[in-house]
């Protein structure tokens, strides 16, 4: 079966600021050389799914141009494409209203491509999923709508769409974001949440849009007005994603899934990558997670001026680094990070180009890129002075803005 899949990728991710403060949320640099969106999009294309939007709109040109860098397929098929696609305004002057509103606008391009099953799924969470299993259980049990799910904490269930099924995994309730969740019968304090993810039968998906759209108190979302009208008209069901198999993997790395919406989660996604046998496997063969490639030369270590070492302890470091007589823990270096002698950089994120001056030491801090740390600073060791200066969240954790481009001396 033809599936056209459309990626909700116009969110503005107040919750990350100040990463987000000049560009959208799946365009947020993660895992030291991709980009959030390279998630959805890597789980489409190793699915076999070829025909892709990307719906975009809130500070799109970073997320346009690295669609652009990483994930042309070229004019040999027709079929083959992921097209970004902005606001149109074909139906008005107003930009998205929600996630609804957005297929909406653009139910043109699922008209002129005339798809049999149609992928709604967001472009803001760290996975992977072979999307096929998904489509297979959508047919298998006839269903017009088919929602990704996850069972969740009781404590954590009010942040998603909480679903209630049937012995049968019909879905015969939901509540986006309760404020007082209850368990599914069948789990121990756990809620049954909604990935964000769908399946639809072209025909229900397209008549529910228009009369949504007609509906002026509606929210024009799927979780809050779609999905409930939906599940007293046609069949709907909850595919389990702790089912969901990748070749390749151990049972370690099974149903590993992040909502990677506020800095601390994530922080603490970037973490993951660490271990030895980390929870999210990034090195598996069979499931490539794909980038732009910019052909940066390979990471070196060198011993600076008087044979200090630069070294990187249970870190992911990525290519075009330099570590010169510094020494980095426990962290995720980015693409050309420069880390001078004498330097310290300790459970941090630190993104492309960025650099760490001589004597300088950071501690549980995100650094955008370009970011220059001065010889001698410290970020993270006195977080009053650091809030003076920087963004810093309840947990302290320090998160310093993107900063300007500069020429830099390498060796």
């Amino acid at each position: 079966m033809r599936t056209l899949a459309l990626v909700m990728a116009g969110g503005q991710g107040t919750r990350l600021y100040p990463l987000t403060r000049d560009r959208a949320k799946p365009a947020v640099p993660f895992g030291g050389k991709y980009r959030i969106i390279d998630f959805v999009l890597s789980n489409l294309v190793n699915s076999g799914i070829y025909s892709i939007y990307v719906l975009v709109q809130w500070r799109s040109q970073s997320l346009i141009e690295h669609l652009k860098d990483g994930w042309q397929f070229g004019s040999v098929m027709s079929d083959h494409f992921i097209t970004p696609v902005p606001a149109q305004m074909r139906l008005g002057e107003g930009w998205y209203l929600g996630t609804a509103d957005a297929i909406f606008q653009n139910l043109n391009l699922i008209e002129d491509n005339k798809p049999d099953l149609v992928a709604v799924f967001s472009a803001d969470h760290i996975y992977r999923m072979e999307v096929q299993q998904m489509i297979d259980f959508h047919v298998e049990h006839r269903a017009a709508v088919t929602v990704a799910t996850l069972p969740v904490a009781l404590e954590e269930a009010s942040e998603f769409g909480v679903l209630k099924t049937d012995s049968k995994s019909r879905v015969i309730g939901f509540e986006e974001k309760p404020a007082n969740p209850r368990p599914s019968p069948e789990l121990t304090n756990q809620c049954l949440a909604s990935m964000g993810n769908y399946i639809f039968d072209p025909a229900v998906l397209n008549e529910v849009l228009i009369e949504d759209a007609r509906n002026n108190t509606s929210h024009h979302d799927f979780g809050r007005d779609l999905i409930p009208k939906l599940i007293n008209q046609v069949p709907v069901y909850a595919y389990n994603f702790k089912t969901n198999r990748i070749r390749g993997d151990s049972e370690v790395n099974l149903a590993y899934w992040r909502d990677v919406g506020t800095l601390e989660a994530y922080y603490e996604a970037n973490m993951d990558l660490r271990d030895a046998r980390p929870h999210l496997n990034l090195y598996n063969q069979y499931w490539p997670l794909r980038t732009a490639y910019y052909g940066q030369p390979p990471a070196k270590f060198v011993f600076d001026e008087t044979g200090r070492r630069g070294q990187a302890l249970h870190s992911t470091v990525s290519e075009g680094c330099i570590l010169s007589g510094g020494t980095v823990r426990n962290s995720i270096l980015g693409r050309s990070v420069f880390v001078h002698s004498y330097s310290l950089v300790e459970d941090s994120v630190v993104m492309d180009y960025a650099e760490i001056g001589r004597h300088a030491r950071v501690r549980r801090a995100i650094i955008d890129k370009n970011v220059y740390v001065p010889e001698g600073d410290e970020i993270g060791y006195n977080l009053e002075a650091d809030r003076k200066r920087f963004f810093v969240t309840e947990s302290g954790l320090v998160v310093i803005p993107k900063g300007p481009k500069r020429d830099r001396v390498v060796l």
